[in-house]
């Protein structure tokens, strides 16, 4: 079955969210690595538990699609979410890198 233009849409955001979040836990894996405090070691964990979330939506976007599929609303409130959750990845990914 075919994924229609806004499931196709939010499976690229959370592609687009495991990447930045995969850079983000590079960069915390590293400090952690050096300071090792538990500020760190829960960013790193919010990475990994992130990029679990990111990569099931991404398996059910291609193995599920029909659960969306018939109601446009839903695949646009889908695709709003991912958006905004790469708005605040962008921007912590930002100014982590800084």
């Amino acid at each position: 079955m075919a994924m229609g233009t806004w499931i196709t849409v939010a499976t690229a955001l959370a592609g687009l969210n495991a990447l930045l979040l995969v850079a983000l836990g590079a960069v915390w894996l590293r400090n952690y690595r050096t300071f090792g405090t538990n500020l760190i070691l829960g960013l790193l964990a919010f990475a990994g538990v992130m990029l679990l979330e990111n990569l099931v939506a991404i398996y059910y976007f291609f193995s599920m699609g029909m659960l969306y599929a018939s109601d446009p609303v839903a695949q646009q409130a889908v695709v709003v979410l991912r958006a905004l959750q790469f708005l605040a990845l962008l921007f912590l990914t930002y100014v982590t890198m800084q």
